[in-house]
């Protein structure tokens, strides 16, 4: 089992972005069964009185535009439990890692990355809370899951 932990720093549009094109991708491939993936936030701006916040609107219309749905998904924060729970946590930008790093209290395995990182063009994934841009984003996801597996050898 090949355990995931995307991470931004809401949880409400990069990484469960990232979470649910990782998920659609493996059941296209008929692997689904080998991964465990799921995302988490940096911050607590998403999340009160220990109650997270639904996927951001328009991110969550983006990726309905490519038939994937984030149903029930609400904001939960990274822990320093996930260092040793997951075998990869993901983050949006170098902002995040560096948040990951301070939560998992390091990373000696080396797990902590940018998704982004697996590309043949690594960068950060800019928040479309900020930009605007969530086609950008979806892009931006698509092609870093999609580097991350072939990473993985599928």
């Amino acid at each position: 089992m090949i355990k995931i932990l995307f991470v931004c720093h809401g949880n409400i549009c990069r990484s469960p972005m990232a979470e649910f094109v990782l998920k659609e991708k493996v059941k296209n491939l008929g692997i689904a069964d080998q991964f465990q993936i799921s995302s988490a936030a940096t911050s607590t701006d998403e999340i009160w009185n220990g109650v997270g916040n639904p996927v951001y609107p328009p991110a969550r219309e983006e990726l309905a535009k490519h038939g994937i749905s984030c149903a029930g998904k609400q904001a939960v924060l990274m822990t320093k439990r996930d260092y040793d729970k997951y075998d990869y946590l993901l983050g949006a930008d170098s902002a995040n890692i560096r948040n990951m790093r301070r939560i998992a209290g390091g990373d000696p395995e080396g797990k902590i990355k940018r998704l982004l990182d697996y590309t043949d063009n690594p960068r950060d994934i800019a928040d479309p809370w900020y930009t605007g841009n969530f086609v950008l984003t979806y892009k931006d996801v698509e092609e870093g899951c999609q580097a991350f597996l072939e990473y993985l050898g599928f």
